[in-house]
């Protein structure tokens, strides 16, 4: 039985990429670590790396504001219509361009290039003002519209990629054996795109989950805020007295858990997205 040969250049990187990975997973540590600490812990000059002595008060603190849940469902609603609708436009327009030529195709595909290099400020008053001619300020509808419109330019990009992954013969081959296009399409060519939809999928739904400003231009009312706005409400509140650092924590872990559990949900797939075309050939 042969010996692994040691190999410093190898053990040198993985010692590396252990590093990093502690550096980067530090700060989410340290977020859940001081959302478990009084106020007096975090605010003292010798910090705490583990929380001995601490307790879920500052999580009870937050809840009994009143204020998570409607902002916990409004983010919900404006993230999963966004992720609906991007994903069923990006789709489409990828299928177009990947599996058919048309006039004015690579205007397009240019075009969407194009809108991705467009700054998001230059666009806050037309947004503004087409959402409250259109009535829909201080609505899912009206910020919904307004992040599929950012997203699904770089989503059809994405998908555009994994649609040209998939040999066009797979489908002509089914059709060969009796398939329509329809079928061909639904029954061998949808599900090895699968994985592309949950990649792009985790991008729209971060992006829509995550946005700040285009949520504080159109919703204004305090009973319409997005997570993102609430936390920055929340932090505003204590702008009068010294900030409850703990409470701020509790409430950061807080917008941070839905994401966790989608991650948890669709990591299986995700994965085989990211990866997908490696092993083809």
């Amino acid at each position: 039985m042969s010996r692994r040969r040691f190999r410093p250049g190898k053990f040198l990187a993985s010692v590396v990429a252990i590093l990093v990975s502690l550096a980067w997973v530090f700060p989410v540590y340290w977020m859940l670590n001081s959302s478990l600490l009084p106020n007096a812990v975090l605010t003292s000059t010798t910090p705490r790396f583990l929380p001995f002595g601490g307790s879920m008060a500052n999580f009870a603190a937050v809840f009994d504001q009143g204020t998570f849940w409607p902002a916990l469902g409004m983010s919900l609603a404006i993230t999963l219509t966004t992720v609906a609708f991007c994903l069923l436009f990006a789709f489409l327009a990828a299928l177009a361009i990947s599996r058919f030529r048309f006039r004015g195709r690579a205007t397009f595909v240019l075009a969407v290039l194009f809108i991705q290099m467009l700054p998001a400020e230059g666009l806050f008053i037309a947004q503004y003002k087409l959402m409250s001619s259109l009535n829909l300020l201080n609505s899912v509808i009206g910020v919904a519209i307004l992040y599929v419109a950012a997203v699904v330019p770089f989503t059809i990009w994405m998908l555009r990629g994994f649609v040209a992954g998939v040999p066009i013969e797979l489908e002509e081959a089914a059709m060969v054996d009796g398939l329509s296009r329809t079928q061909a399409f639904f029954r061998i060519t949808f599900p090895l795109l699968a994985p592309g939809l949950v990649a792009s999928g985790v991008y729209a739904f971060l992006q829509a989950w995550n946005e700040f400003t285009v949520a504080l231009v159109i919703l204004q009312k305090e009973e319409y805020r997005t997570l993102p706005l609430w936390l920055r409400g929340f932090v505003q509140a204590s702008a009068n007295r010294a900030t409850d650092w703990g409470q701020v924590m509790a409430a950061s872990t807080l917008v941070a858990v839905p994401v966790i559990i989608f991650f948890l949900i669709v990591q299986g797939r995700l994965t085989s997205g990211l990866v997908a075309g490696a092993v083809k050939g």
